[in-house]
C-alpha cells in the first residue's frame, strides 16, 4: 500500500512517533527474553538445583523486567496512538483545504454524503492502520529476528525448527489478506453509498413526503442497509477464520518445538534450564506473526478508502494559486471579458463548450443583466468570475478605475483577494446552523453588531429578524429551516451590504419570491447596486427593466447586446 509512503512525506513528525512506536516494542521484545531468561533460571535452581546459590536478586530482577514490560507496552502504545491522530489532523486539513481550493465545479460532481463520509469515517480508518499495522511490520521484521538469534545461539536445533516453521504462518496469512482486500473494498463501497443515499433521502425527506414517494425511499435504505450487513458479516467471517488460522499455526508450531525439546530433554541431550529458556521464547517468536494477521484485518479499510482519498488531493485545482500583491487603492473596478472560452469535461474526458469567444465590459455604476436560455452559459461566467474555474481562452480582469486604469488579471491576485473585491448573492444562499448575526458577519467576520444590524435594516431584513424569538441571536437551523424563501435572500443581501464590495454579483435574486417580498428585494437590491459595478443573471421582467444593459447570450455565444430603453 502506497498510502504511507505519501503522507510520510507530508506529515512531519509522525516518523519521531513511529520510530518511538517501533524502539519502544523492540526494546520490550529484549525484555521478554531476559525475562524468559531469569525464570527458567529461577525455575531450575529451586526445582533440579537446590541450594546452588542465591535466588533474591534473580526474583528482583524479573518483577523489575516485568515492570518494565508493562511501561515499555504502554509507551509503545501511546506513541502509536499519537502517531495515528497526528495523521488524521494533518490529512482532515489537506483534505478540507484541498476541497476548498478545488471549489464548487468539483463537489457539484461528487455526492456530498460520500465526501462527508470520507471525511470522517474514511479518515478514521487510518488510525489501525497507523497506531497498529504499520509499526507490526517493523516489529515483526526485528522481533523474530532478535528472539531466533538468542535461541541459535542457546540450542542451534531448535533455532532451525522455528525457522522452518516461521514462513507457514506468513504464508497462510498472505493467502487470507488477499481475500480480505478485497472485500473490504466491497465493503466501503457499500457504505459511501449508503452514506450518500441517507443524506440525499434526508435533504429531500420534505418534498418525498409531499409526493407520496417517502415508502418507496424506506424500501430502498433497507435495501442499501442489508447490502451493507452482507457485506461486514462477509469481512468479520473472514477475519475470524483469520484469528483460527493464525493461533492454529502458532499452536501447532509452538508443540513441535515442545515436543523436540521433550524428547531431547527425556534422552539427556538439552539441560533443563536452556530447554526451559527456548520454550518460553517460542510463543513470542511466533507472537507477532499472529498480530500481523489481526492487525492487518483491522486496518484493511484503510487501503479502501486512501484510494478515495488521494484521489482528492491529487486532482488539480481548477484555477492556480497566483502571486500575493497589495489591492489596489481604488473603490471602482471594470470588469472585462476578453474572447474567453470555457469548456466542461464530462465522464468520457470529452470536452463540452460552455462559452464561445465571449467578450464584453461593465462599467462602474453600470447594472448589466445576462439573459438566455438554461444552458447559454450565465452562470459558467459568474462562475469564472468568482474563480471556482479557469478560463481554457481569453482573459478576465478587473480594472482599477484610478489614474493608470491598472488591470488585475489572474495571476495578479489570489483567489482569496480577487474574492475581496466581489459580492455574490446567488439564487439560493446558503445559510448556517448558527444565529442570524453570525449568518450576516459571512460577509465581513469581524464586523460588529451595530454594522450587522445597519446592514440588515439595508436590506429590510431587519423588521423580520426583531419578531424572531431572540432577535438577531436566534439560530436558524440548518439551510435557514426556520425562513422563508424571501427572508433567506434578504439575509444574503445583508451580507453583501456588509461586505461592501466594489463589484456585485446577482444570480436572479428575486426567483421564487411572492409580488410583495419582490418588491421588497428589488428595492433592497437598487440601493446595494448604487456606485458599484453590477453584473446580473436575470429571467424576470421586472429586474431585466432595472438594468442598464442587457446581454443575451445563446449557446454559449453573446448573441445581441441592447441599452436600457432600446429594443
Amino acid at each position: 500500500m502506497k498510502l504511507d509512503k505519501r503522507l510520510l512525506a507530508q506529515a512531519g513528525n509522525i516518523k519521531l512517533y513511529l520510530g518511538l512506536t517501533v524502539g519502544l516494542g523492540l526494546a520490550s521484545a529484549l525484555v521478554i527474553i531476559g525475562q524468559a531468561h531469569f525464570l527458567s533460571e529461577i525455575i531450575d535452581r529451586v526445582f533440579l538445583k537446590p541450594g546452588s546459590g542465591e535466588i533474591a536478586g534473580a526474583i528482583l530482577i524479573l518483577l523489575g523486567l516485568i515492570v518494565g514490560r508493562a511501561g515499555l507496552g504502554w509507551g509503545s502504545e501511546a506513541a502509536a496512538n499519537r502517531a495515528a491522530a497526528h495523521v488524521k489532523l494533518v490529512l482532515r486539513e489537506k483534505l478540507f483545504g484541498h476541497l476548498t481550493q478545488l471549489g464548487p465545479t468539483y463537489t457539484r460532481r461528487e455526492r456530498s454524503g460520500e465526501l462527508s463520509n470520507l471525511l470522517t469515517e474514511g479518515v478514521e480508518s487510518l488510525d489501525p492502520y497507523f497506531s497498529q499495522y504499520i509499526p507490526q511490520i517493523f516489529l515483526t521484521m526485528l522481533v523474530p529476528t532478535s528472539v531466533l538469534i538468542v535461541v541459535f545461539a542457546t540450542d542451534f536445533l531448535s533455532g532451525i525448527v522455528l525457522l522452518v516453521t516461521a514462513p507457514i504462518i506468513t504464508f497462510f496469512m498472505i493467502l487470507i489478506g488477499l481475500k480480505t482486500k478485497a472485500v473490504s473494498q466491497q465493503q466501503w463501497s457499500v457504505l459511501g453509498q449508503m452514506s450518500a443515499h441517507f443524506l440525499d433521502v434526508l435533504q429531500g425527506l420534505t418534498t418525498l413526503k409531499l409526493f407520496g414517494r417517502s415508502q418507496r425511499q424506506e424500501e430502498t435504505v433497507r435495501r442499501i442497509s442489508d447490502r451493507y450487513r452482507i457485506t461486514t458479516l462477509k469481512v468479520l467471517r473472514i477475519a475470524f477464520l483469520s484469528a483460527l488460522v493464525m493461533e492454529l499455526g502458532a499452536t501447532l508450531s509452538t508443540a513441535i518445538v515442545a515436543v523436540e525439546i521433550g524428547l531431547r530433554l527425556l534422552h539427556n541431550q538439552i539441560e533443563f534450564q536452556p530447554a526451559l529458556f527456548v520454550l518460553l521464547l517460542a510463543p513470542e517468536f511466533y507472537l507477532p506473526l499472529r498480530s500481523l494477521g489481526s492487525r492487518f484485518h483491522a486496518s484493511t479499510s484503510a487501503g479502501a478508502a486512501s484510494a478515495d482519498i488521494f484521489k482528492i488531493l491529487e486532482t488539480k485545482p481548477p484555477v492556480a494559486p497566483a502571486a500575493l500583491r497589495p489591492l489596489p487603492a481604488a473603490n471602482n473596478f471594470i470588469i472585462r471579458f476578453e474572447q474567453v472560452e470555457y469548456s466542461y469535461p464530462d465522464e468520457q474526458d470529452q470536452s463540452r463548450p460552455a462559452l464561445r469567444d465571449v467578450s464584453f465590459k461593465v462599467l462602474p455604476g453600470q447594472k448589466v443583466a445576462i439573459v438566455g436560455p438554461s444552458g447559454a452559459g450565465k452562470s459558467t461566467i459568474f462562475q469564472l468570475l468568482l474563480r471556482f474555474i479557469a478560463p481554457d481562452n481569453g482573459a478576465i480582469s478587473l480594472v482599477a478605475c484610478n489614474d493608470s486604469e491598472k488591470a488585475l488579471g489572474w495571476q495578479d491576485l489570489s483567489a482569496q483577494q480577487w474574492r475581496e473585491l466581489i459580492a455574490w448573492v446567488p439564487q439560493s444562499p446558503y445559510l448556517f446552523n448558527t444565529s442570524v448575526a453570525e449568518n450576516i458577519r459571512l460577509g465581513r467576520p469581524e464586523a460588529t453588531l451595530e454594522e450587522v444590524m445597519a446592514a440588515a435594516q439595508q436590506a429590510h431584513a431587519h423588521e423580520f429578524i426583531m419578531e424572531l424569538p431572540q432577535g438577531y441571536a436566534t439560530v436558524i437551523g440548518e439551510r435557514g429551516t426556520r425562513l422563508s424563501g424571501g427572508q433567506a435572500q434578504r439575509l444574503s443581501l445583508a451580507r453583501a451590504f456588509l461586505k461592501d464590495a466594489p463589484v456585485l454579483l446577482l444570480d436572479e435574486p428575486t426567483s421564487n419570491l411572492d409580488p410583495e417580498t419582490e418588491r421588497l428585494v428589488l428595492d433592497a437590491t437598487e440601493k446595494l447596486a448604487q456606485g458599484r459595478t453590477v453584473l446580473l443573471i436575470a429571467h424576470r421582467p421586472a429586474t431585466i427593466e432595472r438594468a442598464d444593459r442587457v446581454i443575451h447570450l445563446e449557446n454559449g455565444r453573446v448573441s445581441a447586446t441592447r441599452q436600457r430603453g432600446i429594443a
